[in-house]
């Protein structure tokens, strides 16, 4: 039996083409990624105390505490360590209640120096601590 001439030899499959699609899907996603408008979050205003509000207080009344730039502690002029700066202010605070305590530290000070002093300090119920600050000085003109 021969086969008639109007018979299909070969099939035809009836598939989608899905090569291109990733690529198709990448685009899109690049698109909706370039065309996107997020909203931005308005925050709260914070207005940090400048060093022109500050006042001076009496010698007699601030007892001073530095930490420089190594972490050394120094209490009115005398190196001391970390954990004797509690027993120093209870005593001074104990003598005189109306005591400030100035608290500078360099800039280059190692927060953990800062950090253990503070805590110190709230050790010894100092509520009178004063950071003091150099006040703001004009830029100078660097040269290249």
């Amino acid at each position: 039996m021969r086969p008639s001439p109007f018979e299909r030899r070969f099939r035809v499959s009836a598939t989608v083409p899905t090569v291109s699609m990733g690529d198709i899907a990448f685009l899109l996603l690049i698109f909706f990624m370039a065309t996107t408008v997020f909203k931005t979050e308005e925050g709260i205003e914070v207005r940090l105390p400048r060093a022109e509000t500050a006042q001076h207080q009496k010698k007699d009344r601030t007892l001073h505490v530095w930490i420089d730039h190594r972490g050394r502690v120094c209490v009115n002029d005398r190196f001391v360590v970390v954990t004797q700066v509690e027993e120093l202010v209870r005593r001074e605070i104990v003598a005189r209640p109306d005591l400030v305590v100035a608290f500078n530290a360099d800039e280059r000070a190692p927060y953990s120096a800062v950090s253990d002093v503070l805590e110190e300090l709230k050790d010894a119920n100092a509520v009178r601590v004063s950071f003091t600050s150099e006040p703001r000085s004009r830029p100078q003109n660097r040269r290249p």
